[in-house]
């Protein structure tokens, strides 16, 4: 598999699409690997984009090769990652989708990159633009797996059973049967990385101020912390069927763009749109992507 290293990482990645296309990074979210972008990325095919999609740290063959470096998450590190991927690469400008973490990833790219992301789509995860607030005790049910990685026992029992963890999730963002057992059998092997476990805990535990950022991006979480709205043309992705962010926590989203902004919802969808209906994906980021 094509690889970027960097001083800490080495990046796996898949790349399809057109060689001299526009390019368009994909980032994956949490629990899942770059494979959840397959099924877009084949009908997006003929459409003169050059697909990019990463595995984060900690996920599949995307591993540190530094032992010393910090086993962190947090949407800056991450982000600064993604950056790395793309100087390896030689790209300079380029769009971006993310899904979950992939959602924050991106943001984070847009507020401290402006310059290079020309257009962003936000799969499932709203953006942290302004500083988390503490949820409502109803979000908060639907986040107990935040605060079950925020105690010893509970990441001891992680450790024990990553993939046992993952699936719950599965079962529980999306509508009954939304997936295979084959599918997640396959995705499940990108958590038996060394590291998974703890760039897991880390990503959640910092997002509350249970854990430290990594001191590298501080300047970028403070960025994203202050930054109150982006300019830059921007759609979000809505499963109406989220069973962990409902759509009518995405409403007044477009209240944090000042620029071109557009909600699709999607019928019958969770948590997981690219993996669920990947053909309307597709299609809303090809008409996206093309647009001027």
């Amino acid at each position: 598999m094509p690889h970027v290293d960097t001083d800490n990482l080495r990046i796996n990645f898949i790349e399809t699409g057109a060689k001299h296309g526009r390019p368009v990074l994909l980032l994956h979210g949490w629990p899942d690997d770059a494979t959840t972008w397959y099924g877009v990325s084949e009908r997006l095919a003929g459409h003169d984009l050059r697909l990019i999609a990463p595995y984060l740290r900690g996920y599949g063959g995307s591993v540190f090769r530094n032992p010393d470096a910090m086993r962190t998450a947090n949407g800056g590190i991450l982000a600064m990652d993604a950056i790395a991927l793309m100087d390896g690469l030689g790209i300079d400008t380029f769009s971006v989708a993310g899904h979950d973490w992939g959602s924050n990833v991106a943001e984070g790219l847009a507020v401290g990159w402006p310059e290079r992301v020309q257009k962003m789509a936000l799969l499932s995860s709203l953006p942290r633009m302004g500083g988390l607030r503490t949820p409502t005790f109803q979000q908060a049910q639907r986040y107990w797996y935040h605060w079950l990685m925020a105690t010893k026992r509970g990441a001891e029992a992680i450790a024990e059973d990553p993939q046992g963890f993952a699936r719950i999730q599965w079962e529980n963002w999306g509508p009954e049967g939304w997936f295979d057992e084959t599918t997640f059998n396959e995705v499940s092997k990108s958590f038996e990385n060394p590291d998974w476990v703890a760039v897991t805990l880390h990503s959640y535990r910092a997002r509350w101020g249970e854990a430290d950022i990594d001191p590298a991006s501080q300047w970028l979480e403070d960025r994203i912390r202050e930054t109150k709205s982006l300019s830059l043309p921007t759609i979000y992705i809505q499963g109406l069927e989220d069973g962990v962010n409902p759509p009518e926590l995405s409403e007044r989203l477009h209240e944090k763009f000042s620029g071109p902004f557009q909600r699709i919802a999607l019928q019958n969808v969770g948590h997981f749109p690219q993996r669920e209906d990947p053909e309307a994906v597709a299609r809303e980021l090809a008409i996206f992507l093309s647009s001027n």
